[in-house]
């Protein structure tokens, strides 16, 4: 296993990280290129497309390898395959909340997609009321000289939980931990809010489609 304490690494070492953050690229591309497929040919059949849009990331080696200490885990190639679930990432949006269950299906019904393992924020919301649907996937990325099984997180979400979570980010990133006490109350609050907002224009869209 090489150890990766830091960037300043012999060359041989970079080349070896960056080949790995390589193939976690090339599975969200063939994910992303699933979940775009998925959304035309379920808009063509359905006349409504159940993905508002797609966003996606690698993450960066100093990420990662903050991510490893923290952990306290001896950082390398082997530890961030098997500890780190989320160097890969993708968020797809939904407009309405029973988009995000019928795209996590589709995707979960073809054949050289495993999910992993699923959480379901949206019936079960966290503490602070974030909801989100996150799947960790494992997909096969065909390389010049081997195959190799490549863990993705997907984040699925409506319209108005994405809203909420990027804005939730940006006030906690401002205040750097430390928010006014009444702070998550409120921001609990704006997650009620958010969830009616939800159910309300699902409702709507139920009724336009019978």
């Amino acid at each position: 296993m090489t150890v990766l304490d830091d960037l300043d690494q012999p060359p041989a070492v970079l080349r070896e990280l960056g080949r790995e953050l390589m193939v976690y690229k090339f599975a969200v591309d063939e994910l992303m290129t699933k979940l775009r497929i998925l959304s035309e040919e379920f808009d063509f059949a359905h006349q409504h497309d159940p993905i508002e849009h797609l966003t996606s990331r690698v993450k960066q080696p100093e990420a990662i390898l903050r991510k490893l200490r923290r952990k306290g885990i001896e950082p390398g190639i082997e530890a961030i395959r098997e500890h780190i679930e989320d160097v890969a990432g993708i968020r797809v949006v939904c407009p309405f909340v029973p988009d995000v269950y019928e795209v996590a299906r589709m995707l979960g019904r073809q054949d050289d997609v495993e999910v992993v393992r699923t959480k379901d924020y949206i019936a079960e919301p966290k503490p602070n009321g974030y909801r989100s649907l996150h799947l960790i996937v494992r997909i096969p990325v065909f390389l010049s000289d081997r195959v190799v099984k490549v863990k993705v997180e997907i984040q699925m979400r409506t319209i108005a939980m994405d809203f909420w979570a990027a804005v939730e980010h940006k006030l906690f990133y401002k205040y750097d931990g430390e928010a006014p006490e009444d702070f998550a109350a409120e921001l609990h609050a704006a997650a009620a809010t958010a969830a009616d907002l939800d159910s309300r224009m699902t409702a709507l869209h139920q009724r336009l489609r019978r």
